[in-house]
């Protein structure tokens, strides 16, 4: 009886140790989302001219219908000093006819543009052999990795190379979605605009490295202290451990002001849920504490905090879930409005139902993702190990 009585006081000082801890990160993402992102091109603080020269590195394979317009945003930037190393692993990838028709549209742009095309194996991961030859010829020491799916604004990389000051040895962009049409679109929209800020911000915040390589600026001899590219190749996460690398090495990160917008032209309910399980397998992988993430989640963690308020102050228990969960969703529709920097292009009912189907899939996807350690990723099959190395599972 008395270990009983411990475990359920137990259960309830984690239940208040998770209200305090999971609404300190919904105040803090909040916050920073509406004092930190979308600053004014007023608010840089190097002069324009003086900023240092970008190796932009933009890995591509395939083609989807927003390609074109995607990668025609790289051309259009306002920047001093920068080039564009298209990367096609494959010599016959379609994304190789969408790269010359833009170069043929822009020979008079004023940074110089390669296509290379072929890469090089140096590992399993399939980015890295993508990416290894530009990298290799890339001539500026800050290099930028920009996934194809993302679109920017003119003044992007500006805004970027502004956070990279003395101390400072990335700078990453807080992954987020564009206005796009469907019910898909708004779920991604969703979900990047509260759960993953919130975790994402917060972190950072603390001084817990977090970092995604949707679009991330580095400096390029760091890396090389680190091994360079090829170091990377035997991990399917390798931002995480290139932002490992270079945290070891004494530097600090900063996020852009911008955040990284993934304008992806092919979308769907399925494509997220298994986009979002290949994460948590990884995340599994790599850092063991993640077992707790689904007690972050809005439901779990309102039953939790409910039963804990029950067993201290006799409080109901679904009267104390029901208003908890409406507490959470609003603060989640404050925080992606925050992030979103603007109107939205749906509607509150839109984000309601986008964001109850959302946090109903969580736990699912987390078993999901602990049920299976294998992933696929692009054109390859990987398992995964303790650790976050990885091996491809080739078919006989």
């Amino acid at each position: 009886m008395a270990v009983l009585v411990l475990a359920m006081q137990g259960i309830a000082l984690f239940g208040f140790i998770l209200f305090f801890v999971l609404w300190f990160m919904h105040l803090m993402s909040i916050i920073y989302a509406r004092l930190h992102l979308h600053k004014k091109r007023s608010e840089v603080k190097q002069p324009f001219a003086q900023l240092a020269g970008v190796s932009l590195l933009k890995p591509l394979k395939g083609v989807d219908p927003n390609l074109m317009s995607n990668l025609e945003t790289f051309f259009t930037l306002d920047y001093p000093k920068y080039e564009i190393l298209l990367c096609v692993q494959d010599q016959d990838d379609p994304a190789i006819d969408v790269c010359k028709k833009l170069l043929a549209k822009y020979p008079g742009v004023d940074c110089p543009c390669s296509l290379v095309a072929g890469g090089k194996k140096v590992g399993i991961n399939p980015k890295i052999n993508n990416l290894m030859p530009g990298y290799e010829g890339a001539r500026y020491n800050l290099v930028w990795i920009c996934d194809s799916g993302i679109r920017v604004k003119p003044d992007t990389l500006a805004d970027m190379t502004n956070q990279m000051t003395d101390k400072v040895g990335l700078v990453h962009g807080l992954p987020y979605v564009a206005d796009r049409q469907g019910f898909a679109a708004t779920l991604e929209q969703v979900y990047f605009g509260t759960s993953h800020p919130r975790s994402y911000i917060s972190a950072n915040v603390t001084g817990i490295k977090c970092v995604t390589g949707m679009s991330c600026l580095m400096r390029k001899d760091v890396l090389d202290q680190a091994g360079g590219l090829v170091a990377f190749a035997q991990y399917i996460a390798e931002d995480y451990f290139m932002a490992k690398a270079i945290a070891d090495r004494g530097w600090k990160f900063s996020m852009a002001t911008q955040v990284a917008l993934q304008n992806s032209g092919s979308y769907s309910i399925a494509q997220f849920q298994s986009r979002m399980i290949r994460w948590t397998k990884l995340r599994i992988n790599m850092v063991p504490a993640t077992v707790l993430e689904p007690v972050s989640e809005c439901f779990l963690a309102s039953l939790i905090i409910g039963w804990a308020a029950h067993y201290v102050f006799r409080w109901d228990m679904m009267v104390f879930f029901m208003c908890h969960c409406l507490a959470w969703f609003i603060s989640d529709y404050i925080q992606l409005t925050g992030v979103q920097g603007g109107p939205l292009c749906f509607s509150k009912l839109d984000f309601a139902v986008a964001w109850f189907i959302r946090e109903s899939m969580a736990v699912q996807i987390f078993l999901s993702a602990l049920w299976d350690p294998t992933i696929s990723w692009r054109t390859g099959r990987y398992r995964l190990r303790c650790g976050g190395t990885a091996e491809e599972i080739l078919d006989v």
